[in-house]
C-alpha cells in the first residue's frame, strides 16, 4: 500500500497545492485559466507530438484499444443516460450532460499524470487514443443530444459545429502532427525537438496544479444526490465497462489494457461545469466534479492495487 501511496500521493499533493494557491489569493481565476490554456495549447500538444512522432504508428494507434475504450465509454454513457432519463426523470439535455460526466475522463489533467507515474511511457499513447475517443465521439454525442433537448437547430447542424470546434482543438492538432510525423518517418530536428521536449516536461505538474486551483470556490447548492450518483458511476461503472470491453476485444496488449482502465478511473474533465452551464446545470456539474476528484484518490488507489502497479 505504501508503494501505491508513493504513486498517488504526489499527484494529489500537487492538486492540493493548486487549491491552496487559489485559496490563499496567490492566483486569481483568470490566472488559473491562463495556466490551463498554456497546458492545453502548448505543453500537452508538445507531449503528444514528441511521443507519437517517435513511436511506430502501429504502436501509436492500436485499433483494438480504440474500439474497446470507445465501446466501454459508450456503455457507461448509455447506463447513465438511462438512469437519468427514466429513473431520475431528467430532461433530454440534463440526461445527456449527466451521461457525458459519467463516461468522459479527464485524460489530460488527471489521467496522464496518474498513469505515467504508475505505468510509465504507455500513458502518452493511452492519452492520445483516449482523447480521440472523447473528443471525436463522446463529447459530440453528448452535446448533440443536449442541444436537441433545447430544440435549437437540427442535429446535423449542431454536430457540424461541434466537430468544427473540436478539429481546431490544439490537442487534436498535436495528435494529428504526431501521427503524420510517425507515418512519414520524419525525424524531428534537434533544434525543434529540444523546445518540444521542454514543453512536454511541464504538462503533467501544471495540469494537476490547475485542477486543484480550479476546484477552489466551486458552488454546489442542493445537488449532492445527483453529484453522488454521477461521480460514483464515473469512478466505478466507467472503469468496469472499459475493463469488460477490453476482455471482449482480442489482441490488446495487457499493459495497454491496464492503461485504459486507469484512464477510465479518472474523474470527469475539468470543463464539465462549463459545458453544463449552457443547459442550466453548472451547480450540479461543479458539485459532481468536486466529489469525483476527491473520491478518485481512493478509487484510483484501489484500482492500482488490483492492477498491481508499484508492486515490483
Amino acid at each position: 500500500m505504501l508503494q501505491i501511496l508513493q504513486i498517488t500521493a504526489p499527484i494529489f499533493l500537487l492538486i492540493g497545492l493548486g487549491y491552496l494557491a487559489a485559496m490563499g489569493g496567490l492566483l486569481n481565476r483568470e490566472q488559473v485559466r491562463g495556466i490551463g490554456a498554456f497546458v492545453i495549447t502548448f505543453a500537452m500538444p508538445a507531449l503528444l507530438i514528441k511521443t507519437l512522432g517517435t513511436s511506430p504508428i502501429q504502436q501509436a494507434m492500436a485499433p483494438g484499444y480504440l474500439l474497446a475504450y470507445a465501446v466501454g465509454s459508450l456503455a457507461a454513457f448509455a447506463a447513465a443516460f438511462g438512469v437519468s432519463r427514466w429513473w431520475r426523470g431528467d430532461n433530454l439535455s440534463g440526461s445527456a450532460i449527466n451521461a457525458m460526466g459519467m463516461s468522459v475522463s479527464n485524460s489530460g489533467f488527471v489521467g496522464y499524470p496518474m498513469v505515467a507515474a504508475a505505468l510509465g511511457s504507455p500513458a502518452v499513447l493511452g492519452m492520445a487514443m483516449g482523447m480521440l475517443v472523447e473528443n471525436l465521439l463522446m463529447i459530440p454525442l453528448a452535446l448533440v443530444l443536449a442541444e436537441a433537448g433545447k430544440q435549437q437547430g437540427g442535429g446535423l447542424k449542431v454536430l457540424g459545429m461541434t466537430f468544427g470546434r473540436l478539429l481546431k482543438n490544439p490537442v487534436i492538432i498535436g495528435i494529428s502532427i504526431g501521427v503524420a510525423v510517425s507515418l512519414l518517418g520524419i525525424e524531428i530536428p534537434p533544434l525543434l525537438f529540444k523546445p518540444i521536449d521542454m514543453l512536454a516536461g511541464v504538462s503533467a505538474p501544471l495540469a494537476l496544479f490547475v485542477i486543484g486551483a480550479g476546484l477552489f470556490g466551486m458552488k454546489a447548492r442542493g445537488v449532492w444526490v445527483d453529484a453522488a450518483w454521477i461521480a460514483s458511476g464515473k469512478l466505478i461503472i466507467h472503469p468496469l465497462a472499459v475493463l469488460v470491453a477490453f476482455m471482449l476485444v482480442p489482441g490488446v496488449d495487457p499493459m495497454m489494457k491496464a492503461v485504459g482502465v486507469l484512464f477510465a478511473c479518472s474523474p470527469m474533465m475539468s470543463i464539465f461545469p462549463i459545458l453544463g452551464q449552457r443547459f442550466g446545470l453548472e451547480d450540479r456539474c461543479s458539485a459532481t466534479l468536486l466529489v469525483a476528484t476527491v473520491l478518485s484518490f481512493f478509487t484510483i488507489s484501489v484500482a492500482l492495487v488490483f492492477i498491481g502497479a508499484g508492486s515490483s
